[in-house]
């Protein structure tokens, strides 16, 4: 415990001092299913308002990746159009000769499209273009214009900000990324519950005698300084941007998947603590220990910024 308290503190004073570059945004590794990558990556650099990283967000808001999903107000597919929207602005992103709302090779690039559009129309507003193309998606272009910004309207204040939040945790850092404040609270919580016996769906409550399975830690601990993680591992991942291997700090949250192309195949998170280790609840039978982050299914690291865990 000693070794890890010192090497936060260190870590942190070196990781101060580092500075990140500029440059143009790409999706972070494994952040976006491979499946839809090339597609998000292409369309996401349509027209300057947008980007491959805030195209990624909106998507995964929407649908959480998924292109059979439907909501109570009928929208549909991975962008989540209504049929009406769809029918004036959906495209053939294909070119196989159709436009079809559940194909994600036409929805996406009609996402992309529908964004670029509300984006001229609300090109004369003051202020930021892509925050009030967010927000023409969400009010309408009309109100944006009337208002002459993002309007006063809390949900679409609140869109605006978790989109551009949320395109953090899908764009590749350019340079350093910033070390947490929080993270060494969090480990000293995690460091505390050591030899705690696993429970499936465990949250830590007494009436669980106070035992966790891996996200459950992880949300407690972060609790402990005040940031608010979803409760699922595979949620968490977006919870800020995706340092590499050999930029991980303490406290980053370390993450592993049944398949390394898609994080929505993520089964399991610990809290990385320095060396190459992590503490976590690993499973049935065990209790929380550290373990070694180099293994097959490690698909890569959060830093978890309590925007980011707000947003998701």
């Amino acid at each position: 415990m000693s070794f890890v308290t010192l090497l936060v503190v260190g870590t942190y004073l070196v990781a101060a001092n580092l500075t990140g570059g500029g440059g143009a945004v790409t999706l972070a590794k494994g952040a976006v299913p491979s499946a839809y990558q090339n597609l998000v990556q292409k369309w996401g650099n349509l027209c300057e308002a947008i980007n491959p990283a805030l195209l990624a967000a909106q998507l995964y808001q929407e649908s959480g990746w998924n292109p059979r999903a439907q909501s109570h107000a009928q929208a549909q597919g991975i962008a989540q159009f209504i049929p009406g929207t769809w029918a004036t602005h959906g495209v053939d992103g294909d070119g196989d000769g159709d436009r079809d709302v559940w194909d994600p090779a036409d929805a996406i690039p009609s996402a992309a499209s529908y964004d670029c559009e509300l984006a001229r129309y609300v090109e004369d507003v003051p202020g930021s273009l892509t925050e009030n193309m967010l927000a023409a998606y969400n009010a309408g272009a009309y109100r944006v214009i009337q208002a002459g910004g993002v309007p006063r309207i809390r949900e679409t204040q609140n869109y605006v900000r978790i989109i551009t939040t949320l395109q953090k945790s899908f764009a590749a850092p350019v340079g350093a990324v910033a070390p947490s404040r929080q993270a060494a609270g969090a480990i000293y919580y995690a460091q505390e519950k050591l030899g705690t016996p696993y429970l499936w769906g465990g949250n830590g409550t007494p009436e669980q005698g106070g035992r966790f399975d891996c996200s459950g830690l992880t949300k407690a601990a972060y609790h402990s300084v005040g940031i608010e993680l979803p409760r699922v591992a595979n949620d968490q991942w977006n919870a800020g941007p995706h340092p590499k291997r050999d930029e991980l700090l303490p406290g980053d949250l370390v993450f592993f998947a049944n398949d390394l192309t898609d994080p929505r195949s993520i089964h399991h998170v610990g809290i990385y603590v320095g060396g190459g280790y992590m503490i976590n609840a690993p499973y049935t039978g065990a209790v929380i220990r550290f373990d070694k982050i180099d293994t097959p299914d490690y698909i890569g690291a959060t830093r978890v910024t309590a925007a980011g865990a707000a947003a998701v």
